[in-house]
């Protein structure tokens, strides 16, 4: 049995949300404010990492974390080889096609042969089209995806949204939705045998939190 167990919360978007949770659960000692990148709960016995979100998969396949939270988008993109027992149910949000309104106002979906798409989910734009028959060219970018249609990089995107309100600040409108994502407990497929007890009974407690809040 391990001194403790290591949790990776995912940086961004969803790390309110994470840590809302956690400090429900009594987890203490955390500063979100604090360039630190690891934080210890001696109590809990709980270490937890602060990555990017994309990283989070890795960490937690390899066994550098137990277990992690991350949005079911990159788990869907990656499909790593872990466990996914729980959806918390927060983060909501939407994978997306989308185009600017001039090509919108003219487009018509059902005739698309070959596009070129931006995107940072080359896998999933990839089998979305695919799917449909249609030849796609994917430009990888890592941020700022809705910039890319404007400056002419490529017609369309394929990325999340929650409200929708930045593509509709830069002129986009949305065609199509590929997917939709909420947060999501991992686990190492290894820490869930040899930590059973611990992964989950820190499972149940995040999973009875969630009840008593949909009460």
């Amino acid at each position: 049995m391990k001194e403790r167990l290591t949790l990776a919360l995912p940086k961004g978007r969803l790390l309110e949300g994470a840590l809302d949770l956690l400090r429900e659960l009594g987890v203490d000692g955390i500063d979100a404010e604090s360039r630190r990148l690891i934080f210890v709960d001696p109590r809990r016995r709980l270490r937890l990492l602060f990555l990017k979100p994309a990283d989070i998969p890795a960490y937690v396949t390899y066994g550098a974390a137990d277990l992690g939270i991350v949005g079911k988008d990159i788990l869907l993109e990656q499909e790593p080889d872990v466990y996914e027992p729980l959806d918390l149910g927060f983060g909501f949000c939407r994978l997306v096609v989308a185009e600017l309104r001039e090509l919108w106002e003219r487009d018509d979906p059902a005739k698309w042969s070959w596009v070129r798409v931006a995107t940072k989910y080359p896998r999933l734009t990839e089998q979305y089209f695919s799917n449909r028959g249609i030849q796609v060219e994917i430009v990888r970018l890592d941020g700022s995806i809705e910039l890319a249609p404007l400056v002419g990089l490529a017609d369309r995107i394929v990325d999340l949204v929650q409200s929708g309100e930045t593509l509709r600040a830069n002129g986009l409108i949305e065609v199509a939705e590929i997917a939709r994502s909420t947060a999501r407990v991992i686990v190492n497929r290894a820490s869930m045998k040899t930590e059973y007890a611990a992964v989950t009974g820190l499972i149940e407690e995040m999973k009875a939190r969630i009840e008593r809040v949909a009460r």
